[in-house]
């Protein structure tokens, strides 16, 4: 009986624990990205926060034929993104001036309707081969270059050095289905 009320325990507490794989495995995810990354843990979490914040004023503020995406990197916002009209595309950066930290604000946002669940995705794709290239020419640690994809336009973020830009601006080009690298970098040197 002592066996069995052993294992009915272990049991109960193996799928106690479950729920916790998630959090301890994502925790180190994180933890691994901030490892990699020229950010301070405390700019990197800034960095969440200024999203978070943002993507809630656009998606109150902008209305339905909007699409914005913010990012920010080193508390550098990239906004993309499609508005019907330029008030919107104002009111998108104005709208950032309502929080806190920001330094810089670079608008990319283009006034055309909104675009498909299709063009997302190819951008998407497009950004998975642009940061699979970085990954296997390793001419700098792709982590530390945030790559953004609107309409296969690529728009690269991040701290680097001049050589490392150069490196990656080039990756990104010479990648099928680029249409365009924009740089929004911070450099060292």
């Amino acid at each position: 009986m002592h066996l069995f009320t052993k294992l009915i325990l272990t049991s109960a507490l193996a799928t106690q624990l479950v729920g916790c794989l998630p959090a301890v495995v994502g925790g180190a995810a994180a933890g691994g990205a901030m490892a990699a990354d020229r950010r301070s843990s405390g700019i990197f979490v800034e960095d969440e926060n200024i999203e978070l914040k943002a993507v809630k004023k656009m998606e109150t503020n902008l209305g339905e034929y909007s699409h914005v995406n913010v990012t920010s990197y080193n508390r550098n916002v990239l906004l993309t993104g499609e508005v019907p009209d330029d008030a919107k595309k104002a009111l998108a950066e104005s709208l950032l001036k309502e929080i806190a930290n920001i330094r810089q604000v670079t608008n990319e946002i283009t006034v055309e309707p909104k675009t498909s669940l299709g063009s997302r995705s190819n951008d998407a794709y497009i950004t998975s081969k642009v940061k699979t290239q970085f990954v296997t020419e390793n001419r700098f640690p792709a982590n530390y270059v945030k790559i953004v994809t609107e309409n296969s336009v690529v728009y690269l973020m991040g701290i680097v050095t001049k050589e490392e830009g150069e490196a990656a601006v080039d990756i990104a080009r010479n990648t099928t289905g680029v249409t365009k690298v924009v740089k929004v970098f911070e450099y060292l040197n």
